[in-house]
């Protein structure tokens, strides 16, 4: 008879504490967050903007200073290619800008030559102008004794044939001077010609010299190395990657806020991370990105009814003078969760408010 009275005491001890058992889950799943209506907050996790590290030009890797894990500053020298054939270029292109440079100092030279020879032209066109004027002369005065018959006709026609010698002379040596300014001109054409030359020489130079200096592979910013995707002795098309970094200057975290809050959120706005990591700290932060286009959330995220709501993808950035502080502790990949605060006015409560690594 005691046994009979038992089994139904334990049935209903079983099924009072599975119910306790579903009250409690559903308290927990259902109980609200304590942060009012003026918080949001969402499940996300940390990230960073990441960079390739790639080559500009096909060819063999040489050397790769550095490491997964490294910390790597603006300017570091990260790999370098092998640059003997740019380098043996760049020492041709030299030695055209010396012929060029010795070919501008020729075409020069042979411009004065011209200038002086058009000169001295001019000087015999003066010459010339000058005997023809007294041949003109000479034959005017026989010309009047002639027809005083003070003098014989045959010199007359020799004083004459003497002026019109004089008059060629003097069209040969203008047409002397007209050809030493088409040489001036073709001589000048010459020094252009090899100043473009030059010009063209020293950009070669410049490009090569820039292609070897781009061959140094360097970073721009403070990062961590992730991945060495290759390594020395590799060869790689134009623009294949050696290193991945991490940039330790743009660490974010990614969440998502349902359409009414998300609304309500502005650039700029106050928000603060926890990792799950360490649950204990409290990361400042500032709404950076809010989607102008819905999505689903992932089913990571969220359950499988919240699913059905459409949901805004938001970034959190955390200050980089802030990260430049805590390089040591930066780590992407993080789960934990993003706070917004949608009213300004309202003050964090106080499991909230920041709470960094000393």
């Amino acid at each position: 008879m005691k046994q009979a009275v038992k089994k139904p005491l334990i049935r209903s001890l079983v099924a009072i504490a599975l119910l306790a058992g579903l009250a409690g889950l559903a308290w927990l799943e259902l109980r609200p967050t304590g942060l009012g209506e003026g918080f949001a907050s969402g499940n996300g996790r940390i990230e960073a903007t990441e960079v390739d590290v790639a080559t500009k030009l096909s060819g063999r890797i040489a050397e790769i200073h550095v490491d997964e894990g490294d910390f790597v500053q603006p300017g570091q020298i990260l790999a370098r290619m092998d640059t003997q054939v740019l380098e043996a270029q760049l020492g041709e292109a030299k030695a055209q800008v010396s012929k060029a440079e010795n070919a501008i100092l020729t075409a020069r030279a042979r411009v004065a030559q011209r200038r002086s020879e058009h000169a001295a032209a001019e000087s015999v066109v003066r010459q010339r102008q000058a005997e023809l004027v007294a041949a003109e002369k000479h034959f005017q005065r026989t010309d009047i004794l002639v027809k005083r018959n003070a003098m014989s006709r045959q010199q007359l026609d020799d004083d004459r044939a003497n002026m019109l010698s004089a008059q060629a002379a003097l069209a040969t040596a203008r047409a002397q001077v007209l050809s030493a300014e088409a040489t001036i001109k073709a001589a000048e054409s010459e020094v252009i010609e090899a100043e473009s030359t030059l010009e063209a020489a020293r950009a070669t130079v410049r490009r090569l010299q820039a292609d070897i200096d781009d061959s140094q592979l360097k970073t721009d910013r403070v990062a961590r190395v992730q991945y060495r995707v290759a390594e020395p002795g590799e060869v790689l098309a134009a623009g294949g990657k050696v290193l991945n970094l991490i940039d330790l200057t743009d660490v974010y975290m990614t969440f998502f806020l349902p359409t009414r809050e998300a609304g309500r959120v502005a650039l700029g706005s106050d928000a603060h991370l926890v990792v799950d990591a360490a649950p204990h700290y409290v990361i400042p932060a500032r709404i950076s990105y809010v989607a102008s286009v819905a999505q689903f959330t992932p089913k990571a995220v969220e359950t499988e009814t919240e699913r059905e709501k459409l949901m805004f993808r938001l970034k959190a950035r955390i200050d980089p003078q802030l990260l430049e502080r805590h390089l040591e502790q930066v780590k992407t990949g993080l789960p934990g969760r993003a706070y917004v605060k949608l009213d300004p006015a309202l003050e964090w409560p106080t499991h909230l408010q920041v709470n960094l690594v000393p």
